[in-house]
Formats: structure tokens, C-alpha cells, sequence
């Protein structure tokens, strides 16, 4: 892949704690928390309160679009290759205390690696040669897409709003 596609690629992925997934089957892509490590995007799915995404252990590529830290709009579009990381490898090893630290709002941290061992995909997205869109290329029919309804929670209540007004959708 080119230097500079690759560097834009890892220093988005590095920012954003937060990719969206063009999944087969699904009529919009799905937003997904993730990690970045050593060349590639860690994904946690499956299991009761983590993030679903239907077919993505099963693919073998998926298309992953980025955001701007900064502005909020889609910054780059590229393929990725697909990998589970198997429970009992080095890679798992290495990879599940990372995910664990940045899972922030899981119901609960006490055995979580083992509840993902056997509950859960690790999937493994790393960036191919193939990007669809890069900045200043985008195809003019792309809207923001709201996340979709998730059995995924946050551990408490949501912050309040001081000051400001609700939008219509929020309400």
C-alpha cells in the first residue's frame, strides 16, 4: 500500500476509537468500537453485551470506513482483510489485555477474557492494498448514517445536559 495512504490509514485508526463496518446483508453500515495495534484493527463481537455484527466473523474481507477526529465526516474508505484471533494463541494473548483496558463500559471486568473466549469474536481487520474513497474523493450521495439500536450498555445513567436543547431525534 502506498506510504502515504497507509500512514493516513494507522494515524485515523490510531484517533478515532470508532469505525463503521459495510457488512453483507445489512441495509447500512454498522458503527464499531475498536483498537488499533500493531498494523491493524481489533474488533470485539458477539456475545450478551457486546457489539453485534452479524457476518463478520464469517467474511473474509469488509469494507471499513474512517472519521475525521477532528470535523466528524468520512475521512477514508478502504478494504480490509478479515482474521478471527483464536483463543490460546500468542495473538490473543496479546491482544485481549489491550481490548480489555479500552473496554470501558463493560457490565463487568471481573472474567471478561474468559466470557469472550467463549462467547465472544475477536476479529482481526487489517488494511489490504484496495481503498474506495480517500479525502477529496467522496462520492456525493454518502449522508451520515445514525447508529442502529444495540443490546450493548453503557454501566450507568447518560451524562445530563446543561444549557442546551435537546434535538428532535434525541427526544
Amino acid at each position: 500500500m502506498g506510504d502515504t495512504r497507509s500512514a493516513l490509514i494507522e494515524e485515523a485508526l490510531k484517533k478515532s476509537g470508532m469505525l463503521w463496518l459495510v457488512l453483507s446483508g445489512l441495509p447500512q453500515p454498522r458503527a464499531a468500537w475498536h483498537v488499533w495495534h500493531d498494523g491493524s484493527a481489533y474488533v470485539l463481537t458477539g456475545g450478551e453485551g457486546e457489539q453485534p455484527l452479524p457476518g463478520l466473523p464469517d467474511a473474509t474481507s469488509a469494507t471499513v470506513m474512517v472519521r475525521s477526529k477532528d470535523k466528524g465526516g468520512r475521512l477514508i474508505t478502504f478494504t480490509a482483510s478479515v482474521e478471527i484471533v483464536e483463543p490460546g494463541t500468542g495473538l490473543w494473548d496479546e491482544i485481549t489485555p489491550v481490548l480489555a483496558k479500552e473496554r470501558l463500559n463493560a457490565r463487568s471486568h471481573e472474567g471478561q477474557i474468559d466470557r469472550w473466549a467463549t462467547d465472544s469474536w475477536i476479529v482481526r481487520l487489517t488494511p489490504t492494498e484496495e481503498v474506495e474513497e480517500e479525502p477529496g474523493n467522496y462520492d456525493e450521495s454518502y449522508a451520515v448514517v445514525r447508529p442502529i439500536t444495540t443490546p450493548a450498555t453503557t454501566a450507568g445513567t447518560p451524562p445530563r445536559m446543561f444549557g442546551a436543547r435537546r434535538r428532535r431525534a434525541d427526544r
